[in-house]
This record gives structure tokens, C-alpha cells and sequence, in this order.
């Protein structure tokens, strides 16, 4: 029986063995165990990809807001510049006016009206020219420049060096910054 008794017990091991293989395969605790691993990682990994959706949302929002404000700074800077040119372009022809005036009271013979007059002129045209504004130098023989001048007829030149070149200055022209708000009106020589 000692024979038979060894082979039997090593057919029982071996038979337990498997027995306990199989319960730790079928153990619910051990299932549950690995079947919470996978979810804790499916879990985590849903937390990650979450994270980044948020993360490119917020850049992209950020990208967003920092465009609005060069925007609107820009737009608020093309405002200010604008509403200042609105202003000095309506004051051109007041400034027209006092030249014109200057020239008749110059005429007469009150030189304390003249006076008084041209300090009033002065005045403004400096205050206008601190915020900005400036005369464009136009003289009678420049050379006519279609980017500059603006002509309003052509005559017949009095003679061959004022061909192309600017007779008469009808009015002034005024630049507002580097910008030209109003361009002077010439007569050009043909």
C-alpha cells in the first residue's frame, strides 16, 4: 500500500494544486481586485485626457482674450487719432478765415487791429500745433507732387522752367501726425 499510497498522494497534490489554482482564478476577491486596477487606469487615464481638453481650452481662451486686448487697444489708439483728426479738420477753415482776414486788416491802416488779430491767429495755430498739426510747405515753383498736391486746374507756364511746377498755392494743406489730412490745392503750370 505504500506504493500505491505515495502515487495516490502525488495524484491528491497534485489534483489540489489545480484545485487551488482554479479558486484563485475564480476567487471573487481576486477578480474584483484586478477588475479595480483596470478601472482605477481607465479612471486615471479619463482624468488625463480630461485635464489636457481643459488645459488646451484655457490656452486657447488665454490666446483669445490676449488678441482682444491688442485689438482693442489698436482700435481705442485709431480713435483717439481719428477723433482728433475730426477736430483739426474742422478747424482748417477757420484757419483759413484768419489768413484771410490778416490779409484785408493788414490793408487798413489800424495796426492795433492787425495786431490783435495776428496774436489771436499765432495762439491758435500753436495750440494746434502742439497737439499735432502741420502746415505743408508748399512755395510758388515746387515741383508738383500728385501724392502731396492737390491740382485743381492747369494753366499755360509763363515760361519753360515752370512747366510742371506748382504757379499758385489756393490753399493750404495740413498734416495731422505723419498723416495728411488735407492736401494743398494748387494750380500747376502746363
Amino acid at each position: 500500500m505504500s506504493k500505491k499510497s505515495k502515487v495516490q498522494e502525488m495524484e491528491e497534490n497534485q489534483q489540489g494544486q489545480n484545485m487551488e489554482d482554479t479558486t484563485v482564478e475564480n476567487n471573487p476577491e481576486t477578480v474584483g481586485e484586478n477588475e479595480q486596477q483596470d478601472a482605477e487606469a481607465s479612471a486615471e487615464q479619463q482624468l488625463h485626457d480630461e485635464l489636457a481638453k481643459e488645459k488646451d481650452k484655457f490656452l486657447r481662451l488665454f490666446a483669445e482674450f490676449e488678441n482682444f486686448k491688442k485689438r482693442t487697444s489698436k482700435e481705442r489708439m485709431e480713435l483717439f487719432k481719428t477723433a482728433g483728426q475730426e477736430v483739426m479738420l474742422a478747424l482748417l477753415p477757420v484757419l483759413d478765415d484768419f489768413d484771410r482776414a490778416l490779409k484785408e486788416i493788414s490793408k487798413s491802416d489800424d495796426q492795433e487791429l492787425f495786431k490783435g488779430v495776428e496774436l489771436i491767429n499765432n495762439k491758435l495755430r500753436e495750440t494746434l500745433k502742439s497737439k499735432g498739426l502741420k502746415e505743408i510747405d508748399v512755395k510758388e515753383g515746387d515741383t508738383f507732387d500728385p501724392e502731396v498736391h492737390d491740382a485743381i486746374t492747369q494753366i499755360a507756364a509763363p515760361n519753360k522752367k515752370m512747366k510742371g511746377k506748382i504757379i499758385d498755392v489756393v490753399e493750404k494743406g495740413f498734416m495731422l501726425g505723419d498723416k495728411i489730412i488735407r492736401h494743398p490745392k494748387v494750380v500747376v503750370g502746363n
